[in-house]
């Protein structure tokens, strides 16, 4: 990917990070923030959704970082198994461990006595859910090999990422990171190949210009030779 790309990759997803925790975070929060609008308290909603937008860009951020080891990762694991359907198999155990760990470990570490196990079973089945989604989308736009891959990235890898709030366990702040964490994933997955094509087409225009700059010297110093 050239550089000018993968700038553009970054600030396009820091921008996705910022304005879905902006907005989200008023909804998510709104037993908190609800009095401002309330009483139109302009100053207040403007430097909140601008609070907001600063905890979004840092969800982006996590986001990215978690990407970018995540290929380095993918490469280890085929460069080791040195077969994409055995390291697929490997992404689709660990991820089921995954699904299974966030739900036992929260449960039994954060449950009240008497406490339902659904809602820790229901924020696994979204994850999963959002993580199918984005896979299937991620299959067809080339092999479906990669089904498997994107799948283990966004159920696995948002769930390592979304660990700091997850030890506090304070709902708002679960669920305010969490949503800035699948979109911001979901779009670096599924826009990735359209960046490394754009970067593959700017080259090529690159190419050709030079090669188009250079055919007249070329030209030249044969017409030198034939006089000489």
């Amino acid at each position: 990917m050239t550089s000018r790309n993968w700038v553009r990759l970054f600030f396009t997803t820091l921008a996705w990070g910022g304005l879905t925790t902006g907005v989200l975070g008023f909804i998510i929060r709104w037993s908190e923030f609800q009095d401002y609008f309330i009483h139109f308290k302009i100053g207040s909603i403007l430097s909140t959704f601008i609070w907001l937008i600063g905890v979004g860009l840092i969800f982006s951020v996590i986001s990215q970082v978690g990407y970018f080891a995540y290929l380095t990762i993918h490469q280890f694991g085929l460069g080791i198994f040195r077969s994409a359907t055995l390291w697929n198999g490997v992404q689709l155990v660990l991820t089921i461990f995954a699904l299974f760990d966030l739900i036992y470990f929260r449960f039994e570490k954060f449950a009240k006595p008497n406490e339902s196990l659904v809602p820790y079973i229901a924020l696994a089945i979204f994850i999963l859910i959002a993580g199918l989604i984005v896979a299937y989308f991620k299959s067809q736009q080339g092999k479906r090999t990669t089904f498997i891959p994107a799948l283990f990235f966004m159920v696995v890898v948002t769930i390592l990422e979304w660990i700091p709030v997850l030890r506090v366990n304070e709902k708002s702040w679960v669920y305010l990171m969490l949503f800035p964490l699948v979109i911001c994933n979901a779009y670096q997955i599924l826009m990735l190949p359209k960046y490394l094509k754009r970067s593959e087409e700017e080259r090529a225009i690159l190419n050709e210009k030079k090669n188009k700059s250079n055919a007249p010297t070329t030209a030249k110093k044969s017409n030198n030779k034939k006089k000489k």
